[in-house]
């Protein structure tokens, strides 16, 4: 009883700071920022992502094998490397200074834009071979085919995936703290440095935090995967 009121007396004096960080009176924070960083990555790595899908895809050889290399590359490095590798050669390559903001968006795009494109791959290559056919036998070239044809289906039967994506990114936007970029995970860790001794309590706040938010999409994804099996199901008939 005494660890719930507790975790109360937190919500009522840091809940803001939780929420939106120093905004409006300084930079925006907290869980605002962690979804930010979270829709932005996703947003951006997007039509990357659907460029890495076609070129996964193709019969061409030298466009398939690097973008395949790519791809395993980055899925194969942890997001924390991919993090450390933005803050350090993003300002080399541009020359300029980034924010710590900035560096963890690029981090999530290429992060993202590796594994959305396989989902993109894989919706692509679902796709019926006998439409593909049919599209080219009227006279359609490839690039129309992949326009009118294949990547509108692929695309709607992968927005569950796409969703997964964002709940995943949501979570991987808490190691922005290792930067000292104040989303949700530095806010909270601000919080208990001033308190000092309820860790259990604050840390316990943010896991539910992220677990509501997180259930919440999944549900979601429940009900964008039951929508498309409908429909699916009302073409079949």
């Amino acid at each position: 009883m005494h660890t719930i009121l507790d975790i109360f007396d937190i919500l009522r004096t840091y809940g803001l700071q939780l929420l939106i960080g120093e905004f409006p009176h300084g930079p925006l924070g907290g869980l605002a920022l962690t979804l930010i960083l979270a829709v932005t990555g996703l947003v951006c790595a997007f039509p990357l992502a659907v460029l890495f899908g076609i070129a996964r895809t193709s019969t061409v050889r030298w466009v398939a094998w690097p973008a395949g290399a790519i791809v395993h590359t980055l899925r194969g490095l942890p997001v924390l490397m991919l993090i450390f590798w933005a803050y350090f050669i993003v300002p080399l390559l541009t020359g300029k200074s980034i924010s710590g903001t900035t560096t963890v968006i690029c981090a999530l795009v290429a992060y993202e834009t590796a594994f959305l494109g396989e989902v993109i791959k894989a919706g692509i290559q679902a796709i019926p071979q006998g439409q593909v056919e049919a599209s080219r036998s009227l006279g359609m070239s490839y690039f129309t085919t992949l326009r009118e044809v294949v990547l509108p289906q692929a695309l709607f039967n992968m927005i569950p995936s796409i969703l997964n994506q964002l709940i995943s990114l949501i979570k991987n936007t808490s190691l922005a703290y290792i930067i000292s970029v104040n989303e949700l995970t530095y806010a909270a860790y601000q919080v208990n440095a001033q308190l000092l001794t309820k860790p259990f309590q604050v840390y316990f706040l943010l896991a539910m935090t992220y677990f509501v938010l997180c259930y919440l999409l999944s549900s979601l994804v429940g009900l964008a995967e039951r929508r498309i099996k409908l429909k699916r199901q009302f073409r079949s008939l």
